[in-house]
């Protein structure tokens, strides 16, 4: 009997050994180059061990391949991925080439039914769906709209300073605090509710907001297992928000929308212009709150871990800093008070944002869905051919700092981004500055998001000088168990107030 059993777990082990390396030889079989993937790990073990960040282990490929190959194969645990190393490249997959990249490669794990949040955001939405949901939200993003929203902006701002000064005399975590800002700018720009997170820590619509990007073991579970065994992504589907926080957000949405109907508010907002599609289209609910919500999430929390890690670098560089204050004060003595147009005139606070922008990507990542096969460059002299169905990642976070495109690129340098320089254009049209992706997909809310990070550092840099906390790392690492890039241990910062300086 021992023997009888001995043999069956060998043969199981035998067989999951296989089932592990069967597909090794893949990139072989096409002439990619590559590197010896682990068991079940494939190249990128931290997917698994979670002892660092994934952005790592795709910057050692990144690194290793870079010099000689244009595209690499790599696997994410079983499963074959093209890693571009190239930003010519990454660039001409998002534009050149867009009509066989349109798709984003999590456009198929999602079931609209048990997510309509996330089933009917623009970000998800593949081919004339799409394009459909694009050309309805881009009008909302026009100068003239945004800039009528940023009343709301300076308001919130000064609740912002508010907030500094009660909790100056003890450090403040600077993602938590920057998360509280852009929720209230965004919910009462959509929702047309005052959050009052800057008031109160235990806000409802931060907290709901908070889960709604929340990393639980049902969605770990299925990232794991889509990753082992890849084709199951075209059977299983998932929602990635829970039903409470849909109910809480829809309740929101109907409450802000009868108020703003009954005419007991009239404000030039996103609201205001979802009320005006969904009369002119007759927009189902869901498709509205589909707007809103990819608005709301990718609004508060890209532009709060983008503003928390520009006050990093603001405290850790302090000529930087100062160099910000000066100008700031200036611009706003000359024009009396701030407005939109003003921080518009403020060529080095753009080149602040666009550094922060490089060394801290959003996403460290772009993963694009190849919709037709192509032929792409794997050297000088050949190509290669990327199949349909697989996935293309740009490594945002990689490109971003490779000596190839930027001098010294680990340095925190606003210089590089300044107008005699040709500012941020000349590394676009080179394809090593991808902040918001490119081409046809690029973030259409890219404006916004810009105008409300600006409000905020002109708000704190104007009357405040920001340090480090002892216990924020000068070295910053990646935290390996969220989905939104931050730093193991938190940004702490202090404030001192230096309302009078000149």
């Amino acid at each position: 009997m021992l023997v009888f059993l001995c043999g069956c777990l060998l043969t199981f082990l035998s067989a999951f050994y296989i089932f592990l390396t069967w597909n090794h030889q893949h990139w072989t079989k096409r002439g990619i180059p590559f590197d010896k993937p682990q068991i079940l790990s494939g190249n990128l073990p931290s997917l698994v061990n979670q002892k660092r960040h994934f952005a790592y282990d795709l910057d050692d490929l990144y690194k290793k391949f870079k010099d000689g190959y244009s595209i690499i194969g790599f696997f994410s645990m079983r499963q074959p991925q093209y890693l571009v190393t190239d930003a010519r490249v990454a660039r001409d997959i998002l534009i050149g080439k867009f009509k066989y990249f349109h798709d984003n490669d999590f456009s198929d794990m999602i079931d609209e039914k048990k997510d309509p949040i996330f089933g009917n955001n623009p970000f998800m939405l593949k081919g004339q769906l799409w394009r459909e949901a694009r050309t309805e939200i881009t009008p909302a993003f026009t100068q003239l709209r945004i800039k009528s929203m940023y009343p709301i902006m300076d308001e919130m701002c000064e609740r912002l300073q508010k907030f500094i000064l009660r909790e100056k005399h003890e450090a403040i975590e600077a993602r938590n605090m920057c998360a509280n800002y852009t929720t209230e700018v965004l919910s009462t720009c959509i929702f047309g509710a005052d959050a009052g997170a800057l008031l109160d820590k235990k806000a409802p619509i931060r907290e709901m907001g908070r889960k709604l990007l929340g990393f639980t073991p049902t969605i770990a579970l299925y990232f794991f297992v889509i990753q082992l065994i890849p084709s199951l992504r075209k059977f299983i589907k998932i929602g990635l928000v829970p039903w409470n926080g849909w109910k809480f957000f829809v309740n929101l949405m109907e409450d802000s929308i009868q108020m703003r109907k009954g005419g007991r508010e009239l404000r030039e907002d996103y609201l205001s212009y979802l009320i005006e599609l969904q009369a002119k289209k007759d927009l189902t609910t869901h498709r509205i709150m589909a707007h809103a919500m990819a608005f709301f999430v990718c609004g508060f929390e890209t532009s709060s871990v983008v503003l928390s890690f520009a006050h990093y670098q603001l405290a850790k560089n302090a000529d930087v800093q100062e160099k910000l204050r000066n100008e700031i004060r200036k611009i706003v003595e000359k024009n009396g008070k701030l407005s939109y147009s003003v921080i518009q005139e403020m060529p080095y606070l753009e080149q602040v944002l666009c550094e922060t922008h490089r060394l801290h990507p959003v996403f460290p990542i772009l993963a694009k869905l190849c919709t037709e096969s192509c032929e792409m460059p794997l050297t000088e002299h050949k190509t290669v051919t990327i199949e349909k169905g697989y996935s293309v990642i740009l490594p945002l976070h990689s490109i971003h700092r490779d000596s190839r495109y930027y001098e010294n690129p680990d340095i925190f340098n606003p210089e590089r981004f300044s107008p005699e320089n040709g500012g941020s254009k000349v590394y676009r049209d080179r394809g090593c500055y991808l902040p918001f992706g490119d081409g046809p997909r690029i973030c259409p809310g890219m404006r916004f998001a810009q105008t409300q990070i600006k409000a905020a550092i002109v708000a704190i840099v104007k009357d405040f000088e920001v340090k480090l906390d002892a216990r924020t790392s000068l070295e910053p690492m990646l935290n390996p168990e969220e989905i939104i890039p931050t730093i193991i241990g938190g940004i702490w910062l202090r404030f001192t107030e230096c309302r009078e300086e000149i």
